[in-house]
């Protein structure tokens, strides 16, 4: 086993990067094929909003099970079990004619989805400590948001000379190549003296404990809450870019590029920060940031009936901005609080914004997609509450420097 501090930066950043890209993929690469997938397989709007519920609904229920099981048996078998099934249910998508049947696979996408995110940021602790795990992280979070940027555009390139089904294969395709480049180039990184054995009681008592924890239970709602303001417009792109912006099935680039665009800049930012300037206090900038973005929308949006390029795309590009300075430094609080169960933190930090994530899409985005500016509200309420959240984690920390009973 090569020694994880041996292991280079760049690979463990392509590697992670790609694994990561699952879950946008999964989601963003079948935006474009909404309407005729809706017609093939004979439903409506609402229906096809239900394809990224239930695939959040999988991903949230195993995002319990990848890190524990991770930390039982190592990293790499798991990696590569959830590569595997993801492939396998991709190809079923692929092949699906009717609308359950499309549900099914779509499921069993989420249920294995999730697992190279889930366990990546348990890779980069076991390899990486302190700023230099900040840098990694930062890398990682650069080459995951080229994801949801190119994914709109690879779905209407695939849609230009295939049909819906042929996006499914795509993603399969992208399976098989995640495997062979995890299965060649990323060892084992969490040694057998190091694992903890799973069982169900244990892991029970595990997760309760980490919910009864004040400061874990803040991280991984601010974190949510946070990243809520954006995933909103991500669940909502089809009625934003489509019916909003009055844009064609091929034009959700004009979207996710800009935005992207932000996420992958305060990325770089966040890892150039590293050492140079506290977490805590690159954390209140990247609120700042989001602060000024949910105003201008508010604003833009109260004013104008039409929203329209570029002036409707800058706040979610200034907020992912903002997003990307503060997620990383709030996993790494959320890791460094269990060092020894690195991979069920990460689950249940990944569970509580899944669930969340599932109930926006589902609930929440169908109801406010209709309008500008009941989106940029909605938005602002997301970034209000994680602020509240991280002053209030700021001022626990303050009064309970020791991990909380």
């Amino acid at each position: 086993m090569i020694p994880p501090q041996q292991i280079s930066r760049a690979r463990l950043a392509l590697i992670l990067g790609g694994l990561a890209m699952f879950g946008p993929f999964s989601i963003d690469t079948v935006f474009p094929a909404f309407p005729v997938m809706a017609s093939d397989l004979g439903v409506g709007k609402v229906a096809m909003q239900q394809t990224i519920s239930v695939y959040l609904i999988g991903y949230a229920a195993m995002s319990l099970f990848h890190g524990p099981i991770s930390d039982a048996i190592g990293r790499k078998k798991v990696l590569l079990a959830g590569i595997v099934l993801f492939t396998l249910a991709s190809i079923g998508a692929a092949l699906a004619d009717d609308m359950t049947t499309m549900l099914v696979y779509r499921a069993l996408q989420g249920l294995s989805a999730g697992v190279g995110l889930i366990v990546g940021r348990a890779v980069v602790r076991d390899c990486r400590q302190g700023d230099d795990a900040q840098r990694l992280m930062s890398q990682i979070s650069m080459i995951f948001g080229i994801a949801p940027a190119i994914a709109p555009v690879i779905g209407g390139i695939i849609l230009g000379w295939s049909d819906w089904h042929g996006i499914f294969w795509f993603l399969a395709l992208f399976g098989l190549v995640l495997f062979a480049l995890t299965a060649w180039g990323l060892p084992e990184t969490h040694p057998p003296e190091n694992r903890v054995p799973l069982h169900a009681v244990t892991l029970a008592r595990d997760y309760g404990g980490m919910l009864a924890t004040r400061k874990f239970r803040l991280l991984a709602l601010l974190g949510t809450a946070n990243f809520g303001a954006l995933f909103l417009y991500i669940a909502s792109a089809p009625a934003f870019v489509i019916d909003l912006l009055g844009l064609g099935e091929q034009d959700f680039v004009w979207f996710f590029a800009p935005t992207i665009g932000g996420m992958m800049l305060g990325a770089f930012v966040s890892g150039r920060a590293a050492g140079r300037m506290s977490g805590q206090r690159l954390v209140e900038w990247g609120f700042a940031c989001c602060g000024v973005a949910a105003a201008y929308n508010i604003g833009y949006n109260f004013y104008t009936d039409a929203p329209t390029l570029p002036w409707a795309i800058l706040p979610t590009a200034l907020g992912a901005f903002g997003i990307a300075l503060v997620f990383p430094i709030v996993t790494l609080l959320i890791l460094d609080m269990y060092p020894r169960q690195r991979g069920s933190a990460s689950s249940m930090q990944a569970f509580v914004g899944l669930v969340s994530n599932a109930a926006i899409s589902g609930l929440l985005s169908p109801l406010v997609s209709h309008s500008g500016l009941a989106l940029a509200v909605t938005a602002a309420c997301f970034t209000a509450v994680g602020y509240a959240l991280w002053r209030w984690y700021v001022s626990h920390i303050a009064r309970y420097p020791a991990p909380s009973p």
